[in-house]
This record gives structure tokens, C-alpha cells and sequence, in this order.
């Protein structure tokens, strides 16, 4: 995950490292480590992260500050040898300065982190009472984690029952499976890495609420009908029901929660043709998935126990598979309103910022092997709607400018306007 702020004015440093020593003191400051049993758990120990904060002493023109915002999403936030997250921040030549956060997703998912950032802006620190790294002798570790794994077995249990549920994909009662999408990169072009195009979308909070209403809808409808007509500008529209899957990430966490991803998912069927001129129907089906989503268990709560005893050949084959969705779901991540603490990096507002997650050592084979993928994440601060749209379609143009074009012929038919970057 990748948080980048921007300050217009001049930074309060003693504001910023504050916060960064505060980041090793909550939710961030932690590694996971292995058992030396290969069929036990891992275990949290703790980790305060990088020492300081690196500073870049070239400063850049404001042009490049998505570049360097990728740049610093590619490099290494590793939650077993650390660091598991890094703070960086770069001066840009009209006299602004930018700050990039990265962290692990396998410490925090996206709620996780919003509490983990308004913990060490607020000047709240936890002890989560983990053990040091290799604070234990080899014997106690065996000892200790063999007991553990027999207190696990139920689990195991319910884990093997619901694992194949997981990697099931469902699909509208009575309809065809979509045909498979071309692979449409040449023997000896397809391994590169790439990262896929990102663009931040900036709308007036007032004027984002009443566009949702004028439509029968809600702001937090409104994102999902924007995702669907993303989705449809980029090939995520179903060939025999004209729909586009938006994939909901709902957040499970609760108050005091130490877990690091905390969420499900609930899936709805969205018309995209629909959405920019009338969101009841899409506002309809949205808390249907969710109550849905309430009443039905879910099955990812149980895989857990099954962690240990996988190979990793075959933890990839179920994450190629769930990538690899024929029904080319738009991911849809909406944190809400995350309050004006997060955007006070050093104790003032900043002028703008955007969040995002990310993927490392991404190649351009496997993305067109999945069929693309398209992912939104949203948040609210004070005065502003941000919207982060991470995009890449099979065949097609892929490229910042190319899908700057794309979402603003999505605002554009929403009647929206927003800055784009």
C-alpha cells in the first residue's frame, strides 16, 4: 500500500519525524517470523522500521511526482526481514514538497493503516506485546509452536471444508462462462516487469454529494456506479449480460483489532449504461450484496489455519486463480471518511494527497494471461472525495495519459469534474 501526500507549504520536519517514530510504535511496528516447524504458524515480533526517513536531495519538477511515486512503490517493504514499510520525501522544483508512504499489505490492510496513521499523528502508541526477533531458543520455539498447532486443529478442519468455496467463482444463475481472453503478447515480449498505470481523481466533496443525490443515489453508490463505468471503458463489461462486476472490499475490523487484513468481499452486478443517469437500481443491488454479505459467513476467515500446511506452489496457483476471475471484477476499495487527521502528516494540512495499493514484480505476460485488472480505492477528507484508479487492459494502451483520457470521459458522463493526475 502507498500513501503520497503533498505540501504546498513548508514542512514542519520535527512535525514529520515525529510521526515516523510514532509508525514504529503502532499497528506498522511489527515483522512476522517463521517457526522452525514447517507445518506451524508464524508469529508477529516486533520491529520499529527504518531508523529515519530517507530524503531525496535532488528535487524533481511537479511533472514527475507520479513517477517517483511508482519509483518508491517498487521498492522493497518486506514483513519478514524489514523494513516492512518506508517513509521517503522528495522537494520538487516549484517549491512543494512530497512525502510518500509504503507499507506491507501483509501488515495492514487499508483500514488497518488509516488507524495506524491516525495512532501515530494523534501521538498514540501501543504495545502490542511481541516478543523481540529470534528472542527464542530453538527448543522453546518447537515447543511452543508444536502446542499451538494441536490447539489449531479444529480449525484445520473448517479450513479444508471451506478452502475449495474460496476459489469458486459464481456467476449469475443460468449464465455461460465468458470464453477465455487471448494472451496477446509475443513469445519474447511478455516477462518484462511493468507497473501498472495509475491516476488520482480529486473531486469538491459538496459537488461529488449532490451529483449523488440528483441520481437517486448515495456518495457511496456513486463510487461504485463510477467504478462500473471505468470498468466498462476498459473491457470489463460482460459479453452476454452487458453488467460489470464491481468487487466491494468491506472491512471487518473491529476496535483494538491486531489482525493484519481484516476484510471480505461482496460482489454486485452493476449496469453500467445506467449509472450516470439513475443510481437507484445500482443503489438497490449495492445493499442487497451487503446484506447479503452480513447474513452469509465468510469463508476467508477460515483459511488461516491452512497457511502452514500449503506449499507455496500452491498458495500461487489459488492467487493466479483469483486474479485470473473470468467475470474481470473492478475492484472496489472505499475507506470513507477517514477524518482531517490523516491529511496532517506534520501537524498542518496538506494540499493534496491520494492512497493506492500496489503490486511488485508485476510482468506483462501474467497480466494479460488474468485478462487485465482494474482496481479503485476512495477516501474522504475534509472538503475533498480522492479517488485512485490503478488500471491495466489486455491489449490495449497502457499508459498514465491513456487512462487520464479514460477517466475523464467517466467524470464527464457523470457531469463530474475533478482534478486529474
Amino acid at each position: 500500500m502507498q500513501v503520497v501526500w503533498v505540501y504546498e507549504h513548508a514542512i514542519d520536519w520535527d512535525g514529520l519525524r515525529r510521526f515516523h517514530h510514532n509508525l514504529g510504535r503502532g499497528l506498522l511496528g511489527r515483522l512476522i517470523e517463521r517457526s522452525p516447524l514447517p507445518f506451524a504458524r508464524y508469529r508477529w515480533v516486533s520491529d520499529r522500521g527504518p531508523s529515519d526517513i530517507e530524503i531525496v536531495e535532488c528535487a524533481r519538477p511537479r511533472t514527475e511526482l507520479s513517477d517517483w511515486a511508482d519509483e518508491r512503490s517498487q521498492l522493497a517493504a518486506d514483513p519478514e526481514t524489514g523494513p516492512g514499510w518506508h517513509l521517503a520525501v522528495l522537494p520538487l522544483t516549484d517549491g512543494s514538497t512530497a512525502v510518500s508512504l509504503v507499507a506491507s499489505h501483509y501488515l495492514l490492510d487499508g483500514i488497518g493503516l488509516v488507524v495506524a496513521l491516525v495512532d501515530a499523528l494523534s501521538g498514540n502508541t501501543r504495545d502490542l506485546g511481541y516478543r523481540p526477533p529470534r528472542s527464542r531458543t530453538r527448543l522453546r520455539a518447537v515447543v511452543e509452536d508444536a502446542r499451538q498447532t494441536v490447539r489449531d486443529v479444529p480449525g484445520v478442519a473448517r479450513a479444508l471444508a471451506a478452502a475449495p468455496k474460496q476459489v469458486r467463482f459464481r456467476r449469475p444463475e443460468g449464465a455461460p462462462p465468458p470464453p477465455p481472453r487471448p494472451v496477446v503478447v509475443g513469445a519474447d515480449d511478455g516477462d518484462e516487469s511493468v507497473i501498472v498505470p495509475g491516476v488520482s481523481i480529486c473531486i469538491d466533496v459538496d459537488v461529488f454529494d449532490a451529483r449523488a443525490e440528483s441520481l437517486g443515489g448515495t456518495a457511496n453508490t456513486l463510487i461504485a456506479g463510477l467504478a462500473a463505468k471505468l470498468g466498462e471503458l476498459m473491457g470489463h463489461r460482460h459479453d452476454d449480460d452487458g453488467a460489470v462486476t464491481v468487487q466491494l472490499v468491506m472491512s471487518d475490523r473491529t476496535e483494538g483489532d491486531t489482525r493484519a487484513v481484516a476484510v471480505s468481499l461482496a460482489r454486485v452486478q452493476v449496469d453500467p449504461t445506467q449509472v450516470t443517469t439513475d443510481l437507484r437500481d445500482t443503489r438497490a443491488a449495492v445493499k442487497q450484496a451487503l446484506t447479503t454479505w452480513r447474513e452469509t459467513p465468510h469463508v476467508s476467515s477460515h483459511l488461516e489455519s491452512l497457511t502452514p500446511f500449503m506449499p507455496k506452489r500452491t498458495w500461487k496457483w489459488a492467487v493466479d486463480r483469483s486474479f485470473a476471475d473470468p467475470d474481470r471484477p473492478v475492484v472496489c476499495s472505499n475507506l470513507g471518511d477517514v477524518g482531517m487527521v490523516v491529511n496532517r502528516l506534520d501537524g498542518t494540512d496538506a494540499e493534496y494527497a491520494f492512497a493506492r495499493g500496489t503490486r511488485q514484480h508485476v510482468t506483462r505476460r501474467w497480466l494479460e494471461r488474468i485478462g487485465g485488472q482494474m482496481q479503485l480505492l476512495s477516501f474522504r477528507i475534509p472538503g475533498r472525495v480522492v479517488i485512485h484508479v490503478l488500471a491495466y487492459q489486455s491489449g490495449a494502451e497502457n499508459t498514465k495519459p491513456a487512462l487520464r483520457e479514460v477517466a475523464a470521459r467517466a467524470l464527464a458522463e457523470f457531469d463530474l469534474t475533478g482534478q486529474i493526475d
